[in-house]
Formats: structure tokens, sequence, C-alpha cells
């Protein structure tokens, strides 16, 4: 989980879900006292299910820890083939439209042509 975290296209797209989420919080009063009950919700249920996982967790750790092994294995070579998960969000959008542009400009002067 933590490997995937830390992909630089995953981290900048929360950076920006967390941007956008909290100054939607601070803009509307409403949108905020749903939002602060519902993260009181998550959090009550996230400590309950901790304290009864926890046994669950201790006994399966071994076979965690090898998921875990493959998992880091297969994101190595998914970022290998997929150099994407490399970017940010924002140089994406920007290569996109930069290459949509050109193909529109190419397509344009084909049909000027």
């Amino acid at each position: 989980v933590n490997k995937v975290a830390n992909l630089t296209l995953v981290s900048s797209a929360c950076d920006m879900v967390s941007t956008a989420y909290a100054s939607t919080k601070e803009s509307h009063p409403y949108i905020r006292s749903v939002c602060d009950a519902a993260e009181k919700g998550v959090k009550s249920v996230t400590e309950a299910t901790a304290s009864c996982v926890q046994p669950v967790l201790t006994t399966l750790e071994p076979h965690v820890a090898a998921a875990s092994k493959y998992a880091s294995q297969g994101l190595d070579k998914l970022g290998e083939k997929l150099p994407l998960l490399q970017k940010p969000v924002e140089q994406i959008f920007s290569d996109t439209k930069e290459q949509i542009s050109s193909g529109v400009a190419d397509a344009k002067d084909a049909v000027s042509s």
C-alpha cells in the first residue's frame, strides 16, 4: 500500500483530491458539517475494527508478508512498463493537452491542404 501511495501519479492525484476536499469544506458550511460527521463516523469504525482485526492480522502475518513481496515485485515491473506512473497528474494533463492540440493542428493543416 505504501509503495502504491508513493507513486508520483497516485500521490499527486491524492493531493489534488485532498485540496479540492479541503477547499469545498471551507467554502460550503453545510457540506463541512456533513463531511465532519462522516469523518467522525469513519474514525470510530476504524478504531473499533482495528482491535477486532488485529488477532487475525497477527495470524496471517507470514502470508501477508509473502503477498506484499509479490505485489511489490509486480509494482516494480508495472513501473518499468508504464513510466506514466512516475509523472504527476498535472504533467499528464499538460502532455495530453499538448498531444491533442498538436493532432488537431496537424488535422487542420491536412484539411487545408
